[in-house]
């Protein structure tokens, strides 16, 4: 069965604790903590060790699994105590974005090579570490997300699967996904509208409010086989956004998504 979780940076504004209990409510299965550095650190990975009974209790108090960890960055200095985290909390995904820039040269390579360093130093600690396309950055397509597999052999290496930012480079993310599912262990989710560089406003991107096909994304993934989580990431909420405008963000989205696998037979 596949798993839906909410990466918990669409409830910023709020305690991790207060993010949990929405999230259950909504009828997810798990969660992705943000530890995002200057936008949202629910885990603080300077301060892991003192939040990880606390954060252990939240988790299992509303019935929730950890699914994953988003850290964005590559830069070592937090990549390794996320590594340390996720294996001691039982954090087993690891996301971040590829840095450098859309065909700048070199940018790739380089994004390549630290990737695969990363992948390494996942695997000692027993954590996957996974990277998705992201718009104006060294892996935003189809064509370099396959050259970072091609490149990156460690099986503590995966792709982040996110539509949205597949669309926004001008690709239908329903037809390029099966050529990168082999390597596929984590799917970010949301919607938006136009191909347009930003993701556009939280509600928005709810998903069936924009315009990814995300039923046949969804029938991609369970013909592909794939068993991995599904998160739904949304970003841009702020101080003007009550806790009810986010959760029915949160709410929607799994009523969509749910209603997609189920059809599918793979909830």
């Amino acid at each position: 069965m596949i798993q839906l979780g909410v990466n918990s940076v669409l409830f910023k504004q709020f305690d991790f604790a207060t993010a949990a209990q929405q999230i259950k409510q909504c009828g997810y299965d798990g969660v992705e903590i943000s530890a995002i550095k200057g936008m949202c650190e629910h885990l603080d990975l300077s301060r892991w060790r003192d939040q990880k009974a606390e954060l252990q209790g939240i988790v299992q108090e509303n019935g929730l699994t950890f699914l994953s960890m988003e850290v964005a960055s590559l830069d070592e200095e937090r990549l390794l105590p996320a590594f340390e985290a996720g294996a001691a909390i039982g954090i087993p995904v690891i996301n971040v974005g590829p840095g450098g820039k859309s065909d700048e040269p070199g940018h790739l390579q380089q994004s390549i090579e630290r990737l695969a360093r990363m992948a390494e130093a996942a695997a000692s600690f027993g954590v996957t570490l996974c990277v998705k396309a992201h718009v104006n950055q060294s892996i935003y397509n189809t064509p370099t997300t396959l050259q970072a597999m091609e490149g990156i052999a460690s099986p503590a290496f995966g792709i982040d699967m996110d539509p949205s930012h597949i669309h926004r480079a001008g690709e239908n993310a329903e037809e390029a996904l099966p050529a990168v599912l082999s390597r596929v262990k984590h799917i970010h989710i949301r919607d938006c509208k136009g191909r347009a560089q930003g993701p556009g406003p939280i509600e928005l991107q709810a998903c069936g409010r924009g315009d990814i096909d995300l039923y046949r994304y969804c029938k991609a993934m369970v013909d592909g086989g794939y068993d991995g989580p599904v998160v739904l990431e949304v970003i841009g909420a702020g101080p003007a956004h009550s806790l009810a405008d986010v959760s029915i963000v949160a709410a929607e989205s799994y009523g969509y998504l749910n209603a997609c696998l189920k059809q599918l037979n793979a909830r």
